[in-house]
Order: structure tokens, then sequence, then C-alpha cells
């Protein structure tokens, strides 16, 4: 059995910051990484455009919690945008790219062959 995923390195351990976001760049564009260590699984990829304010911004935005949800506050106009899903908390419609990321030795991963895991079929 092989492994569909395609994985690609982006930066290295030592490049995150706890509670916050990286931009990293890829083969299809930026996207933002997260490493929030208290939250499973720790590690997050959505994709660092903001959908409403149409910017690349989603990396510099602050990451919280919204009842129990993990979620980054865009900097533009401060939508928070699901951490898990990358579906806008405040508007249904607007959803960025949520892609699966590892940690393989010090390197940073992230899969972007496969599909986001929140479109995966069940």
């Amino acid at each position: 059995m092989t492994d569909s995923k395609q994985w690609q390195a982006v930066c290295t351990k030592a490049d995150l910051v706890p509670d916050s976001g990286i931009a990293v760049w890829t083969e299809q564009g930026p996207v933002a990484v997260f490493w929030v260590p208290d939250v499973e699984p720790g590690l997050f990829a959505l994709g660092h455009y903001d959908p409403i304010g149409r910017a690349n911004v989603l990396a510099r935005g602050i990451v919280g919690d919204i009842k129990g949800e993990p979620v980054v506050a865009s900097p533009l106009y401060k939508q928070h945008y699901s951490l898990r899903t990358g579906q806008c908390l405040e508007d249904e419609q607007a959803r960025v790219p949520v892609y699966p990321v590892r940690l393989a030795g010090d390197r940073l991963e992230i899969d972007l062959a496969g599909q986001p895991p929140s479109e995966q079929a069940a």
C-alpha cells in the first residue's frame, strides 16, 4: 500500500512560534501555519488568503478559542476561521482550505496533494 500524500517541507520546528502563525510558501501559494501547543493536534495549516478581506493575511491573525473551537481572527475585519475546518464562524459562505500538516523530525511538512481534512468523505 502506498502513501497517497505528497508531503512538502516548508519550514523547521525552530521557525514556529507558540500560539501564533507564520506564512510559508508552497507550490500552491502561501499557507498559514499555526502552532497551538495546548490544542490537539497542535499544528494547523490553512490557506493564508482571507476571502473576506481579500488579502494574504491570516498568518498574522490572533489565535484564540470560541466555545472550544480553536480559531484565528483575521487581522483585517476580525472574522474568525476555525483552525480545524477553515470555516468562517461569522459567515457560512466563507471558508479557507485546510491542509494536513506534520512534523518529520525537525521539518514541518504540508500535504498539498490530498484533499483537505475538512473536505474528505467520511
